[in-house]
């Protein structure tokens, strides 16, 4: 029983060695208000609404992924609003600087001002990407701050994994 369980660490930690090691990402992102807006009523209660917004982001500290950085990213939102407070994710398609394409899923939650965000927060995870993000595999979190003029910083931070 005990060579069982050597062998078994043993096996383990060389399929560990064999794995790509996750590289660690972190940047700054601003995001204009939202370009389109909708808002439907739910008309259960006062203040309760399901938004979809689209809207443009620059990075203002880019992320370095497998050698070019983050310029600039597309997102696509659907949330659910309640008051103060929303929930919801999102899809990005961010552009790289040597043009490569990254795609994201974002879930978070937020607090809101007069519909505006006020802070937010939230996770995010590859979906795929183009040129050398084919395959590009990771996560991470991110945190926001908005403005007066309904624009937000993010900061964001995670880790990515491309394929051997």
């Amino acid at each position: 029983m005990r060579t069982t369980a050597i062998r078994a660490t043993l096996v383990l930690f060389a399929l560990a060695t064999l794995a790509p090691a996750a590289t660690k990402i972190s940047g700054t992102v601003q995001c204009g208000k939202s370009d389109e807006q909708h808002a439907l009523d739910v008309g259960d209660r006062p203040h309760h609404a399901f938004n979809i917004s689209k809207g443009k982001c620059t990075w203002t500290k880019p992320m370095e992924i497998a050698g070019t950085q983050t310029k600039d990213d597309d997102g696509t939102n659907f949330d659910e609003v309640s008051g103060g407070k929303s929930t919801g994710h999102g899809y990005v398609v961010g552009t790289m600087a040597n043009g490569d394409k990254m795609y994201v899923r974002t879930q978070g939650s937020a607090t809101l001002k007069d519909g505006a965000i006020e802070t937010a927060e939230g996770t995010w995870s590859f979906t795929g990407g183009s040129g050398k993000l084919k395959g590009v595999k990771g996560k991470g979190t991110y945190k926001g701050k908005g403005a007066a003029d309904g624009s937000a910083t993010y900061v964001v931070e995670g880790e990515y994994q491309l394929p051997k």
